[in-house]
């Protein structure tokens, strides 16, 4: 292009979203996946009382945006995309009351939908 050799690009990241040559959802889930862990790592180690309530609310503030910013457009098809993503919302495990309770019983008793749903 006017007499310049352009570099080849693998992936190109804009306004958070990376889009890959393959154009295949792999690393946007991945990228997701990072970002809402790091939030829920932080939420984990600076907040002392987990009560249902206030664990709820900062994983809708805090986590759940990350997880669903741009994934929905990307629809990720398979399934190691989807399971990546859904492991960060067994974030309910922080919480007490919850912990032997199974996946699918900690959702419908917070009110939360899978993020595949």
């Amino acid at each position: 292009m006017d007499g310049k050799v352009l570099q080849k690009v693998y992936e190109e990241k804009h306004l958070g979203v990376v889009i890959s040559n393959d154009l295949k959802a792999s690393l946007q889930c991945t990228q997701a996946y990072c970002k809402a862990n790091r939030m829920l790592g932080m939420i984990n180690h600076t907040v002392v009382h987990k009560s249902k309530s206030i664990m709820l609310s900062l994983y809708k503030t805090l986590v759940h945006p990350h997880l669903e910013y741009c994934t929905a457009a990307l629809s990720p098809h398979y399934a190691k995309d989807k399971v990546l993503l859904e492991r960060v919302q067994r974030f309910i495990r922080m919480i007490l009351d919850f912990r032997k309770l199974p996946y699918t019983e900690r959702l419908h008793s917070l009110k939360l939908w899978s993020l595949e749903e």
